[in-house]
């Protein structure tokens, strides 16, 4: 167990490809003492299972051949056994071997071995390779999609490629066009200290944290917070080895260029001729996104602010206000409304510092407490930011200040009306395209932290989103857990994102998480709102919730994994979609699974124990 709050530093992007750039190594340093700090968890267990876990319809003798044979094909140091102790580690030093934030059992969730492709063509030969052996394998850029399922394939045994450690070259910066080619292992970070290296006048758009993969944030139709935010709508182009070990290019690139090289409108025009295939390979198992284009953003002027409002019943109207700004642009960029829960949270202190009771921390306690800091004794903190020159950003803020005006008590607050330590700083980064790492400080809420993300899209209107809030309201309050809202808002919809915070290492707390989570999807759907994006295990639940017409979607889905994927070798079970091998044959999860997987029940048929 964890007697010391001094740990080595993290890796440094100079010399690692998901590590920290040098302008962040002290920040890298304190955020990671804080939350190793607060380990109860020894750094690993032994493991109960067999050890390595074996792909389905595979015995050893037959896993082992294969394993020799894929060492051959891409060298004996880029294939390793999944036999070691299992390692949590944290967001910067995570494993790729099973979730870091695991939400059934540490083990129901692993790979049997990690390749390190360094081509595409060696991406290829796995492919090829999977087909021949009948062993599934499971895709990963970086990772870093904790919340959501981190580097867990959803079959466990499965082969997990690890695209970003020996891919991850910026292949193209271009910045006339205000465009780039990726690799998938290339990180906010790597990318934002290229364009910076370069002094490009140019920004890219990152989410709330740094680390993660440009290309897999956007395939996994991730969000961020410059008027660039939809992630996946700005891509442009991209190079794809398919289930069967072809590679395909979409849009312009399936135009050859001149003397074999690529056509120069390739990271320029997203659809070319034709249907536009693009979408069928975000959040899917289609196909492995190998390089993509992406759009970066003309640099400009920028002015972040907060407005506080006073009562929790302001909720509704909020939205009704924010709606028209933002249909008609006023507002400049993609907004977050978020309880004031998370002004405690974000200072980086544990709940215990503010309550030490039993179940959620008490309305009157969060009061309390919020009196004491920068946007003082609040209900709801909106964050924004304006672009363009100075006077037109004036004028911006007169009209939005205005607008929120019409709510008693509401109160706008600048960048230099806050300590420098107040989350707000933090968003005037985001905000203009510099990755960080602030948004990990709310993980020291409670020991051995990890989250879930529950992902409804809500239409920006005050009765729909109160319907969606009540809902979460009540179930939280139901199973004790804090309640940590934030909607990234546009004009006509919401991401209303809940971050469920839980204590890793306990039984009850897992429990409690996974029942709060399907009933908030089970509720939210039967009123008509259904998730955009969710974690590995809840995918059949939700995926199930979107059954117009008799389930007319998933069985188009279904038919094209089926062509595309006769073997059924690609990430079998990736959001929701089944191939004809597994499906209905005890693994997808429609039920109570989870938590009976806390009972050592594991997840999915068990031939091997």
């Amino acid at each position: 167990m964890s007697t010391s709050s001094t740990f080595p530093p993290p890796p440094a992007l100079s010399s690692h490809h998901s590590g920290l750039p040098e302008r962040l190594a002290e920040i890298g340093i304190e955020t990671k003492n804080r939350l190793l700090s607060k380990r109860t968890l020894p750094e690993s267990v032994a493991r109960q299972q067999n050890v390595p876990r074996l792909p389905p319809d595979t015995n050893r003798v037959e896993f082992d051949q294969a394993i020799d044979e894929l060492k051959q094909i891409l060298g004996e140091e880029h294939v390793a056994v999944n036999d070691k102790p299992l390692v949590d580690g944290w967001y910067m030093e995570h494993p790729n071997t099973h979730d870091a934030f695991h939400i059934a059992l540490q083990e129901d969730l692993v790979s049997s071995a990690v390749v390190y492709p360094g081509t595409v063509g060696e991406v290829q030969d796995i492919v090829r390779w999977a087909n021949k052996h009948k062993i599934p394998i499971y895709p990963i850029s970086m990772g870093r999609n904790i919340g959501y399922g981190g580097t867990a394939p959803r079959v466990s045994g499965s082969v997990v490629i690890d695209l970003g450690k020996r891919m991850n070259r910026i292949l193209n910066i271009d910045a006339e066009n205000a465009s780039c080619l990726l690799e998938p292992g290339v990180s906010y970070f790597a990318l934002y200290e290229e364009v910076q290296r370069r002094k490009l006048p140019l920004w890219i758009d990152t989410p709330d944290v740094g680390g993660g993969s440009v290309l897999g944030n956007a395939i996994d139709r991730g969000v961020g917070y410059t008027p660039y935010g939809d992630h996946f709508a700005n891509h442009c182009g991209l190079e794809i080895v398919l289930p069967n070990g072809e590679l395909l290019r979409t849009g312009m690139g399936a135009l050859p260029g001149k003397d074999g090289g690529d056509n120069p409108t390739w990271q320029s025009f997203q659809p070319a001729y034709g249907p536009y295939s693009d979408g069928i390979f975000s959040q899917s198992n289609f196909g492995i996104v190998v390089r993509m284009g992406m759009w970066l953003m003309p640099e400009t002027g920028h002015q972040s602010y907060l407005i506080t409002f006073p009562r929790d019943e302001d909720f509704p109207d909020i939205v009704e206000i924010i709606r028209p700004l933002a249909q008609q642009r006023i507002l400049g960029n993609i907004p977050q409304l978020r309880h004031v829960i998370q002004e405690l949270a974000t200072t980086a202190r544990p709940k215990s510092d503010f309550y030490d009771g039993i179940g959620p921390i008490p309305r009157d306690i969060i009061r309390e407490h919020a009196s004491s800091l920068p946007v003082g004794d609040v209900s709801w903190v909106f964050y924004g930011t304006q672009y363009g020159d100075a006077a037109s950003i004036a004028t911006q803020l007169d009209s939005i200040r205005a607008a929120f005006s019409k709510i008693a008590g509401a109160k706008m607050l600048l960048p230099g009306d806050l300590p420098p330590s107040h989350y707000l700083q933090s968003r005037v980064s985001v905000c203009s395209g510099v990755p960080v790492l602030k948004e990990l400080d709310w993980l020291n809420w409670v020991p051995n932290a990890a989250h879930l993300f529950f992902s409804p899209i809500v239409p920006t209107r005050g009765k729909d989103a109160q319907v969606v809030h009540e809902i979460v309201v009540r179930l939280h309050a139901k199973y004790g857990i804090d309640l940590f809202p934030t909607l990234c808002v546009a004009g006509r919809e919401m991401h209303y994102i809940v971050n469920i915070v839980y204590d890793r290492s306990s039984l009850d707390e897992k429990r409690r998480a996974a029942v709060l989570m399907r009933e908030m999807i089970a509720e939210t759907a039967a009123e008509g709102y259904g998730e955009y994006r969710t974690h590995i295990l809840f995918a059949d639940m939700v995926a199930g919730t979107y059954n117009w017409g008799n389930n007319a979607l998933m069985r188009f889905n279904e038919t094209i994994k089926d062509a595309l994927d006769p073997n059924g070798i690609l990430a079998p079970g990736r959001n929701g979609i089944w191939p004809k091998r597994f499906r209905g044959k005890g693994w997808e999860i429609t039920g109570t699974e989870v938590e009976d997987a806390l009972e050592g029940k594991g997840i999915g048929p068990r031939p091997d124990l």
